[in-house]
């Protein structure tokens, strides 16, 4: 089965808009919150119908598609961005084969009915999707290196969400390639995926 390519537009927005939300939580301490509460809740729609329900509509990822077309641009503000990009993608190939691919699965399904009472983005929450990503993710290579100010990266907490949002990351990595996404994609098919972005955005 083949999915247009503005599905594989749209996942690869989450990643790129929950990438920003680490470099931000890893630079200044802080997410914003709407957007984390649309990647985190992204995290809990395993099985949703499309990957724009993932993200609760294309509206939802405006800020991901608009990263995105400044990429495929050579407009990018990050020059960090595109590497964390890239280690997710990379990351995601190994994810997928490994028995951690099980267990964050079912550490989902445990963690989802405190989601579900206290919000996605709640701190208990947080915490339980840091522990899960630091319990499976981390030992997989290639490894997820953040950059930022380490007297943020020195506090538990945002240690913790910076990992529920990496997590978040390759969620939409494994919907990217699971809706056909192929790193050919990106020499082969800019111009299809900018006139994609523009067609989302408008």
């Amino acid at each position: 089965m083949s999915h247009p390519l503005s599905d594989r537009v749209l996942a690869l927005a989450g990643m790129a808009q929950a990438l920003a939300q680490v470099r931000r939580i890893a630079e200044t301490g802080a997410a914003d919150a709407g957007v984390l509460s649309t990647a985190m809740d992204s995290v809990f729609r395993i099985d949703a119908e499309s990957p724009a329900a993932v993200f609760g509509g294309v509206g939802g990822v405006a800020p991901g598609l608009r990263l995105l077309r400044a990429y495929l641009r050579n407009e990018t503000e990050d020059a960090l961005l595109p590497r964390l990009g890239l280690s997710v993608l990379q990351l995601e190939r190994r994810f997928v084969r490994d028995p951690a691919a099980r267990r964050v699965r079912d550490g989902l399904l445990r963690i989802a009915p405190d989601a579900q009472a206290r919000g996605s983005a709640h701190p208990d929450v947080l915490g339980a999707l840091g522990a899960l990503y630091a319990s499976t993710v981390s030992g997989l290579r290639p490894r997820v290196m953040v950059q930022g100010n380490p007297h943020y990266l020195g506090q538990a907490g945002v240690v913790a969400e910076i990992r529920a949002t990496l997590l978040a990351a390759l969620r939409a990595a494994v919907l990217w390639r699971q809706v056909g996404g192929s790193l050919w994609d990106f020499p082969l098919r800019r111009r299809q995926m900018l006139e994609a972005i523009e067609r989302l955005l408008a």
